[in-house]
């Protein structure tokens, strides 16, 4: 048990930072579409998500210059979110005009999302963001066996009485052992979605089964009439909802269209169409719901971790997750800094 202790104890205190920034970015992030809402007017609009709407926004935005991809607005957020390849972001009223355009982290909401998702250091930060997620759960497990033996002592009490060590140390106690679950799967599928292949291989090998999803079809070049597009999209799946399309990637690539099925957590579906720009019409798909447990359970991680599913009370359960893990990784490392200033006075 003192080896935990001390393991729990160090880690904690190198993570201690890391931890700090994911959980408050997190936390923000729950905030993102109110934030947009607030800035943004044309965002509390409710925008019909029919393949004839959409799919003349996209024509207009298309014509003012080809996004790599169009994030369609909806009942939830009034405004369409546009990704170029080299210019940033913008995005678009309800019909395809241009609202607002930026370049990488220019608008708060896309600061913090690139804070937390990469410490604003491109593919390394978001290495290390991953690995501090997934050593993130590991000391909350390592917490709980440090607790266990002392559970008696459990006060509820988050906010310390006093800036005594004791004191914080019984508030990060406590607070550890409140917001465990929350805390913990946050981490965990955080680290998850950063390593996607690693984690996606594993659940599909402890849960095989469904349908294997092949490689896109070979596609014609050629204008898109996005109408007829996103309306045969809506054929191949009348009950789903269009969520987003993006245009081809490379030279005899198709483009694609993501749709969210009912079932289907993901805030924009896992569903796709492919569409064959020489024709507009659909070329194949790839029914998300017909993928075996082990890959839902990966498309499900994402929800999971954003809060994008469960409504406002799990968004309610994000938030506080996330300043529960800012507080614990301060805490811990306030109390870890008066131990080792203690222990290094008596070694004078």
């Amino acid at each position: 048990m003192g080896l935990i202790r001390t393991l729990h104890a160090w880690a904690g205190a190198i993570l201690a930072l890391i931890l700090v920034v994911l959980g408050l970015t997190g936390a923000l992030l729950v905030l993102r579409e109110d934030w947009v809402k607030l800035t943004v007017p044309e965002a509390r609009a409710v925008v019909t998500a029919s393949p004839a709407v959409l799919g003349a926004a996209a024509e207009a935005v298309e014509a003012k210059g080809t996004p790599r991809s169009m994030m369609f607005a909806g009942p939830r957020l009034g405004v369409h979110r546009l990704t170029y390849a080299k210019d940033g972001m913008a995005y678009a009223a309800a019909d395809g005009a241009v609202l607002a355009r930026w370049t990488d982290t220019e608008r708060a909401e896309q600061w913090v999302f690139q804070l937390h998702h990469r410490l604003l250091a491109g593919e390394s930060g978001e290495i290390v963001v991953g690995t501090a997620g997934l050593a993130g759960a590991v000391l909350c497990l390592t917490g709980v066996i440090v607790w266990f033996p002392a559970w008696r002592s459990f006060a509820g009490k988050v906010w310390p009485k006093s800036a005594t060590r004791r004191d914080i140390v019984a508030s990060h106690r406590d607070l550890g052992v409140l917001m465990a679950v929350p805390v913990f799967v946050l981490c965990l599928t955080g680290g998850m979605i950063v390593f996607n292949d690693t984690s996606k291989a594993l659940l599909i090998g402890l849960a095989p089964g469904g349908v294997q999803p092949g490689k896109p079809p070979q596609a014609g070049a050629g204008d898109i009439d996005w109408p007829v597009a996103l309306a045969g999209a809506q054929a191949a799946f009348p009950q789903a909802t269009l969520r987003l399309a993006s245009w081809p990637s490379a030279p005899g690539a198709p483009a694609v269209i993501r749709m969210k099925q009912p079932a289907e957590w993901h805030p924009n579906g896992r569903t796709l169409v492919y569409i064959d720009p020489a024709t507009s019409k659909v070329v194949g798909t790839l029914d998300a719901q017909a993928l075996g447990p082990g890959a839902r359970l990966q498309n499900a991680l994402y929800p999971i971790h954003a809060a994008s599913v469960g409504g406002r009370l799990y968004e309610l359960v994000v938030f506080l997750g996330g300043v529960a893990l800012a507080a614990l990784g301060g805490l811990g490392l306030w109390s870890f800094l008066i131990q080792q200033r203690r222990n290094w006075t008596r070694g004078r």
